[in-house]
């Protein structure tokens, strides 16, 4: 766990922008259905139909750069700080679409972190951090055109409990003995709150007064923190799928369009309900390294590449995964090397993640400027196509893609490893063989046609985006499935039933020894073939995959969220003319499910 105790800090804040679900009853009009009308109608644009672009407080908060916090740890948060990044945002970066600024944790709070509330138990500006109160911060935010967010833990804070006296804003008979258990049993990430009791009407009373607090004053935006299943915590004291929902409607009962996003770390297994009461969810833990510079690439930076893949299909219009803050403009501030300052904003452009900075916008150096306002790359976040996911295995170099609705490809290749290494994206892989014509997305630049592939040479931790445009014709592969009878298998391997793969059925078992050969996989020419591997794990897990008996290649296999859950990815094979056998072998650990491999028909020149 990366972040301070909790008597240092308080609720951290999630780095996202998390977009509630708009208010109930808001009509949105397709461009279909608007075609097909005659009446012109007027809407509301709908709430996250893009990942939310813009800035948040935590980074230089949680910094210990030098000059950042000068009057104690996570004192960064004032007014007139936010309010100078308003400014900025709004001079270098609102035209490229950035619009969000979010204060995060601490507002309520002084400098030694003692907190404030009003009569009704709901958090009170520290008149000190903000002697205007928050309404004029919001108001200065909008001046600017731009949109303001908040923050907030969740749960009932210990210290606002008051007793059990505090009365509940417009709730008659209703005080904060009544919105939580009576056992005061604690919930959220740090333990900080009592978790509240939903099957008492004054619970939801009390959210509905804290909602029409932030409509009041203008917001746009609640990231509200600490969120569980998640936040490093599990169990029914920290399931806060209530309260989530519960903010959701008592948005919607504002007739404020607010944006609810929810953090941090939260459980994949509760992605229906993420998706149905937010507009976003953080799905790591914080990205800042609590240390001398804003983040390390080793901190959790890396990390996103491994946790990433298995959320990829929940993300859509109305809700994105959240990979946190994205601080590639400050140079050393940021505590990253220009490569990996690229390939950091390639993986948030490609995953559609919402594209907020903890950057200090007064100072950004060119480069980091360069990255951020890359109209290109922002259209590839911002645009149609679904978020991008891996098509090779979690190897130190990677190749992740998703393919527009113009036909075209984005194509990221990524090198993770500390050395220099080449990386290949092989046409096969979209599906389609023959010639394309690429397009560097960072260097705006038409690269010309490749024939079945591109390899880039690329630094430690280095990364290239391209436009892919295909010239040639579909692939035709052959299929062929893990349970056929002609296969063999070994160790405790076995068939199982599995509802979601190809003929309803599946390889598992495969640990320990655990093997499954394919036989009889004929092809015409030799060559190395790229093998699409459909499987199923719930956790990241690797193999050993072979050709003829020959040497074997050991492959990580990204998790695909649960274990009802088929996912594929390619890795190369090297095959002879005929009839040939591929084996997966566990080895001493564990493998992932196989469902089935297909086979293209037909190897493109080496």
């Amino acid at each position: 766990m990366r972040s301070p105790s909790l008597s240092v800090l308080p609720p951290r804040a999630l780095r996202a922008v998390v977009v509630l679900a708009l208010a109930a009853g808001t009509a949105t009009v397709t461009p279909a259905a608007h075609a097909e009308s005659t009446a012109t109608v007027t809407t509301a644009p709908r709430l996250a139909a893009k990942p939310y672009m813009g800035w948040t407080s935590w980074s230089m908060q949680s910094s210990k750069y030098p000059g950042l916090n000068p009057d104690g740890d996570y004192s960064y948060l004032t007014e007139a700080n936010v309010l100078k990044q308003a400014d900025a945002l709004a001079a270098k970066l609102k035209t490229y679409g950035y619009e969000y600024v979010n204060l995060d944790a601490g507002w309520w709070r002084d400098k030694t972190w003692k907190p404030g509330y009003d009569q009704y138990a709901r958090q009170q500006a520290d008149p000190q951090r903000f002697p205007r109160g928050m309404k004029a911060v919001a108001d200065h935010i909008h001046a600017k055109g731009l949109k303001a967010g908040i923050y907030l833990p969740v749960g009932l804070e210990k210290e606002a409990y008051a007793g059990g006296e505090a009365p509940i804003w417009n709730a008659e008979g209703c005080t904060t003995a009544d919105i939580v258990h009576d056992d005061l049993r604690t919930t959220n990430g740090w333990d900080s709150a009592y978790k509240i009791d939903f099957s008492d009407p004054c619970a939801q009373k009390y959210i509905d007064s804290q909602a029409r607090l932030f409509a009041d004053w203008g917001y746009d935006f609640l990231k509200l923190d600490g969120v569980g299943p998640g936040s490093f915590k599990s169990g029914d004291n920290y399931d806060n799928v209530a309260d989530v929902a519960a903010w959701q409607k008592a948005i919607a009962a504002t007739g404020r369009p607010i944006h609810l996003e929810v953090s941090w770390s939260l459980d994949i297994g509760h992605a229906a309900d993420w998706k149905k009461y937010s507009n976003g969810w953080r799905i790591d833990t914080d990205v800042e390294c609590y240390c001398n510079t804003l983040v390390s690439w080793e901190n959790s930076v890396d990390d996103r590449f491994d946790d990433t893949p298995a959320w990829t299909r929940h993300a859509g219009p109305g809700g994105w995964n959240d990979l946190d803050s994205l601080n590639v403009g400050n140079g050393g501030m940021d505590g990253l090397t220009k490569a990996e300052r690229q390939t950091y904003a390639t993986l948030w452009a490609i995953a559609k993640s919402p594209l907020y900075t903890g950057d200090d916008l007064t100072r950004l150096d060119a480069y980091g400027l360069s990255l951020l306002t890359n109209r290109e790359v922002i259209a590839v976040n911002q645009g149609d196509a679904p978020p991008a996911h891996p098509l090779t295995p979690s190897d130190p170099q990677r190749v992740w893609a998703a393919g527009n609705p113009d036909g075209t490809y984005t194509v990221a290749l990524f090198n993770l490893a500390d050395a220099p290494a080449s990386v290949s994206a092989d046409w096969s892989m979209l599906g389609f063989t023959g010639k394309a014509a690429v397009r560097d997305l960072w260097n705006h630049e038409n690269l010309g046609t490749y024939s079945n592939r591109i390899t880039q040479a690329l630094p430690a931790h280095g990364s290239r985006l391209f436009t892919v445009t295909p010239r040639g014709s579909a692939l035709e592969r052959t299929g062929y499935e893990a349970e056929a009878p002609a296969n063999t298998l070994g160790g405790n391997a076995s068939v199982a039933d599995c509802s979601a793969c190809s003929g309803d059925r599946k390889v598992g078992n495969l640990y320990l020894g655990g093997k499954l050969t394919f036989t009889d996989v004929v092809v015409d020419k030799p060559g190395t073939y790229q093998i699409k591997v459909d499987y199923i794990s719930g956790d990241s897990r690797a193999a050993d995959v072979s050709a003829n008996g020959g040497g074997a290649t050991r492959h990580a296999f990204p998790a695909t969220g649960d274990w009802g859950t088929v996912d594929s990815v390619h890795v190369p094979v090297t095959l002879k003319a005929g009839a040939n056998t591929i084996t997966f072998d566990s080895g001493s650990g564990y493998a992932p499910d196989i469902d089935r491999i297909d086979v293209p028909k037909s190897s493109a020149a080496n």
